[in-house]
């Protein structure tokens, strides 16, 4: 059964309501308890001097209350006196300007010093802390490239990237080809001459910001792992994990959790809708609930990263203080979200955080208890969870059913060279997902290498390098996939390939695309009964289009069981094409209403009702329910088998 937690900083409190603390979290039905991610100042207040009193009392208070303890390496917030003694440790921002001391996140995951500390600080606290019974798991730092600091452009930066391209080229005449540095007279003589990609007269050479982004991410891979392998010596049988965020593509989570056993994420619908491209009418409609697909597509996402396992670490209990607007959640939005979690296969749920705190930059954020310890919404509900999953008792596994493959150095490509400036690939990815889940369908969000044996169903939003070996594995499927646009349009170098797109694709799909189109808001180009906007693409083919335009120009080809999608879809098309696909291989499919969705997990259909209304469970089943009611209220869960 899943379980329920909460993040606590004992060093903002007084040690006297640590014990009462503890007490009410386990009343609660709260069993884990995250500590320790910010608190290096407090372990070490003076270089090489620690103090670990505070911390064992408050480990031995968590845990004699019968808390399981998630410590974090304190890592994300390095102490003024080491920003003092390596003052180039601080990245460098696209502008030239240095991110300074005075908040968090401030460094630079090139600079070899640093890493250096990172891998003492947590040695120490291993050998502390390692074999403590109340240790549970680890979390490595916090939040990887949080307020945009994974691309650093800093002198330590920059000579790991030439270090970099040493190992990825055999020589700078080989990088000279695959960058195609002689457009513009960018040759290089040696790598020592390479600079970061920024601050350039005009735009820089897309192939060298794509190499760059790859390195960038490559530095967050090894500083994590550097911590992991410290912590998996000295503290063998705890889960080691990280907590990832929503819509963050500038590394890549898939490799950084190959070297983790859970994959965790921290979920703030409400912000995220308020922080991303969602339209006002969305905006306003779902203000005080988050839009019904954005903590379920986290939840597929990461569970996708560390072979199905994987957290919710930090969980919206209220208003946050970061967005530029913080409506307080519907009452009953903290159960949904955190029963929605449990439907989408998550071992832990733990909110942020304990209590409100009453300084610092976050004194706006909600907690489970007010700044002046009374519980808050959220401690209610986290109490009603408890009852709920005590009455579901275990799940069992999401089916499989649809594979959505999802690639970040695609994310990185597509920033690198838009060619539009509405073509935004995570928004892309998240449309054809909404789509998926308004016809009651189950998704999981898995990378382009995963093993797709047992699904009926592929959609690849866009998959610009898309390598031979990737087209002959998603052909051999004989299950319906469906491949959107700029799909094979560039090569592993940023090149267009020969013959031109769609690269290799052409040997499943035979279709030749010799002219793309960026379309501005307004422009529109009609079909039967739909639109394509922002992207089109111009089809050279034999094949007769599957879907077109009212002038007869194709956008949709099929061959066998592949397709091709040649522009950027609205709900009408991607709802015809996933029907189409779904009925080929006897998927059952519902038209939902627009604020339901289903989930399901071992024999349990769950529904979440996201809308300002009721909505009458009638004609999506007629089951005895066992939480919820038939009639589901705004902010209503209900589950049946």
């Amino acid at each position: 059964m899943m379980r329920l937690g909460c993040c606590y900083y004992p060093e903002h409190w007084p040690e006297e309501m640590w014990a009462e603390d503890a007490r009410r979290m386990v009343d609660m039905g709260l069993t884990r308890v995250r500590i320790g991610e910010f608190a290096w100042s407090r372990i070490e207040p003076q270089p090489w001097r620690y103090d670990w009193a505070w911390l064992d009392r408050a480990i031995e208070t968590l845990h004699g209350a019968g808390l399981g303890i998630i410590l974090g390496t304190p890592t994300a917030t390095p102490p003024k006196w080491l920003v003092d003694k390596m003052p180039d440790m601080l990245a460098i921002d696209g502008q030239g300007d240095e991110r300074r001391f005075g908040s968090r996140r401030h460094y630079c995951f090139s600079h070899l010093g640093y890493r250096g500390e990172c891998a003492r600080i947590t040695a120490a606290l291993v050998e502390r802390y390692g074999n403590h019974p109340g240790i549970v798991a680890w979390q490595t730092d916090n939040e990887y490239g949080c307020h945009d600091t994974i691309v650093s452009y800093s002198h330590s930066a920059a000579q790991g990237f030439r270090r970099w391209l040493e190992r990825r080229y055999p020589d700078v005449a080989a990088l000279n080809t695959a960058w195609g540095n002689v457009f513009w007279s960018q040759e290089y003589r040696s790598f020592a001459e390479i600079d970061p990609p920024f601050l350039t007269v005009t735009e820089p050479n897309p192939a060298h910001v794509l190499d760059y982004r790859r390195f960038a991410s490559d530095e967050v891979v090894s500083f994590n792992r550097a911590q992991v392998d410290i912590l998996r010596a000295g503290s063998p049988g705890r889960d080691i994990v990280h907590n990832y965020m929503g819509f963050f593509t500038e590394f890549d989570h898939h490799a950084v959790s190959r070297d983790l056993d859970v994959a965790t994420w921290d979920n703030y619908p409400i912000g995220f809708l308020e922080q991303f491209w969602f339209s006002r009418d969305e905006k306003l409609r779902y203000a005080r609930q988050g839009h019904p697909d954005i903590a379920a597509f986290h939840h597929d996402l990461y569970r996708g990263c560390a072979n199905g396992r994987w957290w919710v670490m930090e969980q919206q209990p209220g208003p946050v203080n970061w967005a530029a607007h913080n409506p307080a959640p519907m009452p009953g939005m903290v159960r949904l979200w955190t029963l929605e979690a449990a439907a989408h296969g998550a071992e832990l749920v733990s909110y942020f955080r304990w209590r409100q705190a009453p300084f610092g930059q976050e004194m706006h954020h909600a907690g489970l208890l007010r700044p002046d310890s009374v519980d808050d919404v959220g401690a209610h509900e986290a109490r009603a969870v408890a009852s709920d999953l005590a009455a579901l008792g275990d799940l069992g596994p999401p089916p499989k059913s649809v594979a959505l493959l999802f690639s970040y150095e695609a994310a990185w490509l597509f920033e690198a060279q838009p060619q539009g400036r509405s073509f935004r690939y995570m928004e892309l990815v998240f449309g054809m997902y909404s789509a998926l889940r308004r016809m009651g369908l189950d998704v999981d969000i898995v990378p382009v290498d995963a093993p797709l044996d047992g699904y009926k169903m592929v959609v690849a939003p866009s998959l610009p390098i898309l390598g031979a070996d990737l087209v002959e594995r998603l052909a051999g499927l004989g299950i319906p996939v469906l491949f959107g646009p700029r799909s094979g349009s560039r090569t592993r170098d940023f090149q267009i390939p020969d013959g031109l797109p769609p690269g290799n694709l052409r040997s499943a799909v035979p279709i030749t695309i010799p002219c793309v189109e960026s379309l501005r808001e307004g422009l529109i180009e009609q079909g039967d009964g739909f639109d394509i906007n922002r992207w089109f693409e111009h089809v050279e083919t034999d094949l007769v289009a599957e879907e077109a335009l009212t002038d007869g120009r194709g956008v949709v080809y099929a061959n066998g069981s592949l397709r091709y999608l040649a522009g950027w879809p609205d709900e009408v098309l991607l709802s015809r094409l996933f029907t189409r696909m779904a009925a080929e291989v006897a998927i059952e499919t519902v038209a939902l209403p627009a604020d339901l969705r289903l989930r399901r997990a071992g024999d349990m259909t769950f529904a979440f009702n996201y809308g300002p209304e009721p909505i009458d469970l009638g004609a999506i089943t007629d089951r005895p329910l066992i939480i919820g009611e038939h009639l589901l209220p705004p902010a209503g869960v209900a589950t049946w088998r």
